[in-house]
């Protein structure tokens, strides 16, 4: 009898599932693959998060001996601390990158742009995909970087002496950061860290997807949904696509918690003017070693966070039945 039930309801979710319009399949299909992806590697992100920002507190530290930190000082919860913000924004931010992606991708065959029909395609289409995404979601990562940044009880050990303090806020969840940052700058206070992160994910994200399809392209047809497959493309595309654009996600990740960070006996703590200023700020007063730390801890996580989050999104496409497209040639 349960056995029967069981089937029922499956037929029935099934049933609903392939009511749903393709956009609308696309997009939990994306918001599926983020989320399970985001949190399969949530503790490798706070980690690499306070390698990038805490520089006078973890700089000296390998991966093994933050990792060990957080558990002293937070706990076991401590390496999911920000991964709720993480996840609330990796479901739309995903659902919209996948879906904008197959939508634009679409478009630009359909309008015949010259670009050919194929793999420049896929790096148009992915950057503006990644684009879009950030301009919609980006409130949501600055919230998860500043809920990351926090290191409970470390007031005496982490403030660096006496000529220096933290005018550091104590932020309860992502509501109150968001109202925080929104009383300090207004609507530009939510997208600070904007315009590195805006640099960096248009060749990231098409990178990615570029990487991907054209490895694609190289593998047998009947291997072609096979998680085999998906898996070491997904890596691979993550890879290189991560290693090109990471000093702009140190950038980045300092500017969204500019707030945060110590202060100087004349009362002041640096602010970024832009991109730029901050890539020459950060090479001149940290040395340009600080524009890759946590890179290490960045392979470890970007190679299964990837994987991982093509794998799902192949699966949950093919599981809701959507139809495969075909896989364009280069032209």
């Amino acid at each position: 009898m349960g056995s029967s039930q069981g089937s029922t309801l499956s037929a029935d979710v099934m049933s609903l599932v392939d009511t749903l319009p393709v956009l609308a399949k696309t997009l939990i299909a994306g918001g599926a693959a983020g989320a399970i992806a985001k949190t399969a590697v949530a503790p490798l992100e706070r980690i690499k998060i306070l390698l990038q920002t805490r520089t006078n507190d973890f700089r000296t530290l390998g991966v093994s001996q933050s990792l060990k930190k957080v558990l002293q000082f937070d706990g076991p919860l401590g390496f999911y601390k920000g991964n709720g913000a993480s996840v609330i924004r990796i479901i739309p931010y995903a659902a919209l990158h996948y879906m904008t992606y197959e939508v634009y991708r679409d478009w630009i065959l359909e309008k015949n742009l010259p670009l050919g029909s194929g793999p420049i395609v896929d790096l148009v289409a992915g950057s503006a995909a990644g684009g879009t995404a950030v301009l919609c979601t980006y409130p949501l990562d600055l919230a998860r970087t500043k809920l990351a940044y926090q290191v409970s009880d470390t007031r005496q050990s982490l403030r660096g002496g006496a000529n220096g303090f933290y005018r550091q806020p104590t932020y309860s969840g992502i509501k109150e950061v968001l109202t925080m940052a929104y009383k300090e700058g207004g609507p530009r206070g939510l997208y600070r860290g904007i315009g590195p992160t805006l640099i960096g994910i248009l060749p990231y994200a098409g990178l990615k997807f570029y990487i991907y399809e054209e490895l694609k392209r190289h593998v047998p047809e009947e291997h072609q949904n096979s998680v085999r497959m998906h898996l070491p493309c997904g890596a691979l595309a993550g890879l290189f696509g991560q290693t090109i654009t990471y000093p702009l996600d140190v950038v980045r990740r300092q500017m969204q918690v500019e707030n945060l960070q110590p202060m100087t006996s004349e009362g002041n703590n640096k602010r970024y003017k832009n991109t730029f200023d901050g890539l020459n700020t950060i090479v001149r007063t940290q040395g340009w070693r600080q524009l890759f730390a946590g890179l290490s801890i960045n392979y470890i996580k970007i190679v299964p966070s990837v994987a991982i989050g093509f794998t799902v999104y192949e699966s949950m496409k093919s599981w809701m039945r959507i139809p495969p497209r075909e896989i364009s040639k280069p032209a």
